[in-house]
């Protein structure tokens, strides 16, 4: 437990692009889960896509600030814009398109994080951005003057006083006069611009501090005016500005959910099945773990929770409510501290390699259940069970089941759920079903959850195809014993896979990784064509699995919602009736 299945060859197909809510964008190949990359360079988020985040099935990444910004190491400085031009500590502009155009070929759309409440700190006085250009008090050239800023000049101490919240300075933050038209034209501008580089949407930094007419008078500006955006609308009770009130521009976090989500992990779990109550709607609500702020403020759990905090992502990701974001930062000790190695001016690029980089994204317990997030996308909770304390599990109609264990010890239990018959991958424990698991036809399997563990079966992991079978140790030769006699061109020992082109693509590409070799840099490999309807590819496993998806170099992705497929043996086959082992030509 805790780790990833892999399916074998008659895991079924899916449609070309998985469909996601509609409080996220619908361009992606994936879901709605967006990969939050605190302070990662566009460069180090463009590999991710196509390594990382693509493959496992995530459908957006979020990225901080791309404009330019105040000199310092402090993360905060990406936070106090001095211009709108796309050079950041991050990278430059052209990084930063490549990066986007990187990621939609990889089948992620990006969120960009809009800093448009303020601009630098009063408290910086004059200086330079890390772009070269000037700033001051009231003064920004070519950008903004004296009077492009709230009469108030004074810090926000009154959070019961609207006025004073959305016109006075957010921690000395220079206040944008978002009521001008000339601003709103000016903030519209920057976000367009970002737009015409391919940005799918917007997280709206400080969103309580601006009025929400204001917001819905910006976004009416833009090339898009449909682009996604979600509102950082900090919410608390007898307050009089509340996230509700920013849905007719938008979804808002709901900030609750992750409050609640640090309570119940450091108490009990088993009320966790009414955490939607009282909260935004679902379809309206962008929710999370921990954000940069929180996780430095103590507000919500951080990574330094450990077991528990990959617990409380897994629960986010199999519960049916508000589109989910897997925040992945750094490790620190000083709050205000940057990126590791960070300059005044830049930051290296980041590396999973190194331990003062958290990447969650990566966490196998967190990637299996991006894919059952998707695989499961559209079912309700059944068979909800808990004990009363700290050990809870629920299915997701016919499609999957989960099981938390948020104790000390491990606990051994016989389960009911609605899944169909058949062996499944647990999903939170290896990316290469090392464990399964055998649901009986009554619908009921045993199994122990460590202490502090996890486990999730879903029907697009499973080594049986529901139909029960062997444990799904499929390490390479699928016990065939070699040669059909077809394909007589084939080398020993290689694969070919052949797709189905009912998708009627302009083009065909597989991306593909063996064993766990590196992935092919996507879009991948052009498939040839084979015959009539089919495409195909030729591969040297070396005895290893194969774990591929398929796209057509556009945006376009079939990756098995999110799952990827499978794959093994001499000739496989993958279209819309399923995985099967033959050739179809």
């Amino acid at each position: 437990m805790m780790a990833v299945g892999a399916a074998a060859a008659s895991v079924p197909a899916v449609a070309a692009t998985s469909q996601p809510p509609a409080s996220v964008p619908s361009d992606s190949g994936g879901g709605d889960v967006i990969a939050n990359m605190f302070q990662w360079t566009w460069n180090s988020v463009a590999e991710e896509c196509t390594g990382s985040l693509g493959p496992a099935g995530y459908g957006y990444v979020q990225v901080s600030p791309p404009q330019e910004n105040i000199q310092g190491t402090e993360w905060w400085t990406s936070y106090q814009p001095v211009s709108y031009q796309i050079e950041s500590k991050l990278g430059t502009r052209a990084e930063f398109a490549a990066m986007v155009e990187t990621c939609r070929t990889a089948g992620v759309g990006v969120v960009a994080d809009a800093v448009i409440n303020h601009m630098t700190g009063a408290n910086n006085g004059s200086g330079t951005g890390v772009a070269g250009s000037s700033f001051g008090i009231d003064d920004f050239p070519g950008l903004y003057g004296a009077d492009d800023f709230n009469d108030c000049r004074e810090d926000i101490e009154d959070y019961g006083d609207r006025d004073e919240v959305q016109n006075c300075r957010l921690v000395s933050l220079q206040d944008l006069r978002t009521g001008s038209d000339g601003v709103r034209s000016t903030i519209a501008g920057y976000l367009n611009d970002l737009i015409s580089l391919g940005v799918s949407g917007f997280r709206i930094d400080a969103a309580k501090h601006i009025p929400a007419e204001d917001l819905e008078a910006i976004k009416s500006k833009l090339s898009d005016p449909d682009a996604f955006w979600v509102h950082e609308v900090i919410g608390a009770a007898g307050e009089p500005i509340q996230p509700s009130e920013y849905l007719g521009s938008g979804d808002s976090h709901e900030f609750d959910y992750a409050r609640d989500l640090k309570s119940r992990f450091d108490g009990q779990i088993s009320q966790l099945n009414g955490i939607a109550e009282g909260k935004l709607d679902s379809d309206r609500a962008g929710v999370f773990v921990d954000n940069h702020d929180t996780e430095r403020n103590g507000e919500t759990m951080n990574y330094k929770f450990g077991a528990k905090y990959l617990l409380a992502n897994a629960f986010m990701l199999s519960w049916p409510y508000g589109s989910p974001s897997v925040y992945s930062g750094y490790t620190f000790d000083d709050k205000d501290a940057g990126a590791p190695g960070a300059t005044g001016t830049s930051v290296p690029d980041a590396s999973c390699d190194s331990a003062e980089w958290t990447c969650t994204h990566r966490a196998t317990e967190v990637t299996g259940m991006v894919g059952f997030h998707n695989e499961v996308a559209g079912t309700e909770v059944t068979d909800w069970w808990d004990d009363g304390d700290n050990h809870i599990a629920y299915g997701r109609g016919e499609s999957g089941y989960v099981t938390i264990n948020n104790s000390d010890a491990a606990v051994t239990r016989t389960y009911e759920t609605s899944l169909p018959a058949g062996t499944y991958c647990d999903v939170v424990a290896s990316s290469t079903c090392e464990e399964t698991y055998t649901v009986d036809s009554d619908g009921t399997f045993t199994a122990t959850v460590p202490a502090y563990g996890a486990l999730a079966l879903h029907v697009g992991k499973t080594t049986t195809g529901g139909g029960g079978g062997d444990d799904g140790d499929d390490d390479g030769d699928n016990g065939d014993g070699g040669d059909d006699g077809e394909g007589g061109d084939e080398e020993a020992g290689s694969t070919t896979v052949y797709y189905s082109t009912a998708n009627d693509w302009a083009a065909y590409n597989i991306h593909y990784q063996v064993g766990s070799g590196e992935w092919t840099a996507a879009p991948g490999e052009p498939l040839a064509e084979a015959c009539t309807g089919w495409v195909k590819h030729e591969i040297d496993p070396d005895g290893a699995t194969i774990t591929a998806a398929f796209n057509d170099g556009g945006g376009t992705w079939d990756n098995n919602s999110g799952q990827d497929y499978t794959l093994s043996g001499t000739d496989i086959s993958v279209s819309a009736d399923g995985v099967t082992e033959e050739n179809p030509c």
